[in-house]
């Protein structure tokens, strides 16, 4: 098996004036040595990754990173800038970049040789080291952990033996290990029956237990740990951290979480189980924050305990939009609200391709007459086409049962977690009962997590705590969330619920073509943030009860979201003198995103230049959103971009909607940045031949 890291790997003049150029720069070394099979889809993923949450950390540290099938083996490769590139961290550019690199499945042990990288980055003299270091050689073996040349002084180990840099362990002060292993002072729970009106013992180190994850668990959420597990050492605070990472991750023992004062949570993905911290003063925070506020969490955690701030049920699970996790407590209410919805969105949009996707090539197959063909559990001929598009749709049809029941329920579990999905399942099933269809399901996910709420508040004494959340919530939450849906909310509901079919089937003409505009330019503006997704979950609302405007709906959502990227890539190949050499490369991989149906794939344009790009986008959205919209373009499917078009109603037309949109974003772009302020430093640069494209615009 190959080192994780060699000379060839090391880059210490990295010469690149973007996060963009500088992963791109290691990641040409990945290709050299054979790590990496595809450039510019490896930089796909990278970015990707990056959308989701800058990957900057307070230190001068940048840690670009992902999962990718373009990896042939676990690798990392490593830059030192002498100028620093932004990576967004708070503090300003890195100096030190880390593009690390692993396979779609990758081992178990190179992913723990991952994570312990990620823990020694909040070691300051490894930093240091690497920051001195003067060979290619010496940088990777550092990085790597193994013995480099010896130093002059003998007395500085921690340069190359990371784990000697422990204080804890030379300092005489006996309550230093008690701060990583809490296992040790459980003896010391005897003598320690002095307490406050808080309950919590005074004789005895404050007591935390910890979970940190992130995306792809590789990097932020070891360092996290880490950061965690130094703050509460300096503060004489015992704490246990759960790693949720990639290298797999070992539960928190019960007597742990029995014993501890409070919870900590940094994470930007769902805390598996976390109904374990019900009843503990808990901080719920992004793992950015437990990177770089870790002494402030600390702080809080114990601030909530002396208060007696329980929680009776771990705060709300993210969904699609993970990029933000302060407290809910100190967010607007509308903005927990997006975060509800999207949850149970994101959930049911699973339900919807597969259901969709099939359903359209049972059509593709059989025709549209398949949908009143008998049971295939009655009748079906092996040797008959029919016969295979009847059970295609029939499956289709069975999956497009769940939608509504998933999306209430995952609405409520979005609010107050695993308790809420009884209650919002159970008041979804009778939304599709009453015919109160989407609308019906969305108030009863908001209907079930508000009752599971309200229970939650209720003193309950701690010899019933146990069956609370198997028993007492799941009945209680059900009858009456039942109750509401079925004698008093359930026939407006179902009122609605046929106004709003009949609307969208009635769209013809301008009507039709209006709406079109709107949500092409909703799809644009943000490209991926709060509007995007408003128009997104629209459409894909309008799934779970499919009719013809819910389909032409779902086409003309998707067909704009796909024009940003997509002309900000033909913007660079017609007039690529007008970009710089980091947003020509941008709109190489934003051919790829754009076809995709990846909007995000424009946002490196748009923080760029707002001005220009944004409007320019959201012409282009607009344009494409009323011709799919005039064209009667028709989709079942809620994602996929060009790779469902053969399953896409008027596929010709609709691409010569996107291509419209497509022009004038690319036009719109060339024209504004041609009469911009004077040219940039940049422009002076040589422009390589495939820039020169000698094409009128």
């Amino acid at each position: 098996m190959s080192a994780m890291i060699t000379a060839e790997l090391v880059d210490l003049d990295l010469a690149a004036d973007s996060k963009e150029a500088a992963a791109r720069s290691l990641a040409e070394r990945m290709v050299a040595a054979g790590r990496v099979t595809d450039l510019e889809g490896f930089l796909a993923d990278v970015a990707a990754r990056e959308a989701q949450m800058p990957t900057g950390l307070d230190g001068g540290i940048g840690i670009p990173h992902c999962r990718s099938e373009h990896v042939a083996e676990p690798t990392l490769a490593f830059g030192r800038s002498g100028a620093g590139i932004d990576f967004g961290a708070p503090d300003g550019p890195a100096d030190l970049v880390f593009l690390i690199a692993a396979p779609a499945g990758a081992d178990t042990d190179h992913l723990t040789i991952l994570s312990a990288l990620a823990r020694r980055l909040m070691d300051p003299e490894f930093t240091a080291a690497l920051r001195t270091a003067d060979d290619p050689a010496r940088a990777a073996a550092l990085i790597a952990g193994e013995p480099a040349e010896p130093e002059p002084a003998a007395t500085e180990p921690a340069a190359t033996e990371p784990a000697a840099t422990e204080p804890a362990a030379t300092e005489p002060a006996a309550t230093e290990p008690a701060a990583t292993k809490p296992a040790e002072t459980e003896t010391a729970g005897p003598e320690a029956v002095a307490a406050d009106a808080t309950g919590v013992p005074q004789e005895r180190p404050f007591r935390v237990v910890a979970v940190t994850s992130c995306p792809t668990g590789i990097a932020h959420t070891y360092m996290a740990a880490e950061s965690l597990e130094n703050a509460a050492r300096d503060a004489g605070v015992e704490i246990t951290v759960e790693t949720q990472g990639s290298a797999g991750f070992k539960k928190l023992p019960k007597a742990a979480i029995d014993a501890a004062d409070a919870v900590i949570l940094a994470h930007d993905v769902e805390v598996r189980d976390k109904e374990r911290f019900a009843g503990k003063p808990t901080v719920d925070v992004g793992v950015k924050a437990g990177i770089s506020r870790a002494p402030e969490l600390l702080a809080e955690a114990r601030g909530k305990a002396e208060r007696g701030e329980v929680t009776a049920s771990a705060h709300p699970a993210r969904g699609t939009d993970a990029s933000d996790h302060s407290a809910e407590a100190g967010e607007a209410f509308g903005t927990r609200l997006r975060k509800w919805l999207m949850t149970g969105v994101s959930y049911m949009v699973p339900f919807v391709a597969a259901g969709g996707l099939l359903i359209a090539l049972a059509f593709a197959i059989g025709g549209y007459e398949i949908n009143a063909a008998p049971s295939v559990a009655e009748h079906f001929a092996w040797n008959e086409s029919a016969s295979w598009a009847a059970l295609l749709f029939q499956i289709g049809d069975t999956a497009f049962t769940f939608l509504v029941p998933i999306l209430a329920g995952y609405i409520a579990f979005g609010m107050v977690d695993r308790p809420g999905l009884v209650p919002g399942v159970v008041g979804g099933a009778i939304a599709l009962t009453i015919n109160a269809g989407f609308l019906g399901g969305l108030v009863a996910g908001l209907l079930a997590g508000a009752v599971v709420m309200a229970i939650q508040r209720v003193a309950i004494p701690p010899v019933l705590r146990g069956i609370m959340p198997v028993v007492v919530i799941p009945l209680i939450s059900s009858a009456v969330v039942g109750f509401l849906m079925f004698l008093v909310v359930g026939k407006p509901l179902a009122w609605l619920q046929d106004r709003l079919t009949d609307w969208l089937n009635g769209l013809t003409g301008s009507n039709a073509i209006i709406l079109g505009v709107i949500l092409g330019l909703m799809m644009c503006f943000d490209m991926g943030g709060p509007l995007n997704k408003v128009a997104y979950a629209f459409a894909v609302g309008g799934l779970a009860d499919p009719n013809d405007g819910s389909l032409k709906v779902m086409a003309c959502v998707m067909a704009a979201g796909m024009v940003p990227p997509l002309g900000l890539a033909l913007a660079t190949t017609l007039r690529g003198r007008l970009f710089t050499r980091t947003e020509r490369e941008n709109g190489k991989a934003a051919w790829v995103l754009g076809a995709s149906f990846i909007t995000e794939g424009a946002i490196p344009f748009a923080a760029a230049d707002p001005l220009r790009v944004i409007p320019s986008a959201m012409a282009g959205g607009a344009v494409t959103g009323a011709l799919s919209m005039a064209f009667g373009c028709t989709l079942r499917a809620p994602h996929g971009g060009i790779f469902v078009v053969p399953l896409i109603g008027n596929p010709w037309l609709y691409l010569v909607a996107v291509a419209a949109g497509t022009v004038v974003t690319a036009a719109l772009v060339v024209l504004l940045k041609g009469i911009r302020r004077p040219a940039r430093p940049e422009a002076a640069l040589p422009v390589p031949d495939d820039a020169r494209t000698p094409v009128a615009v």
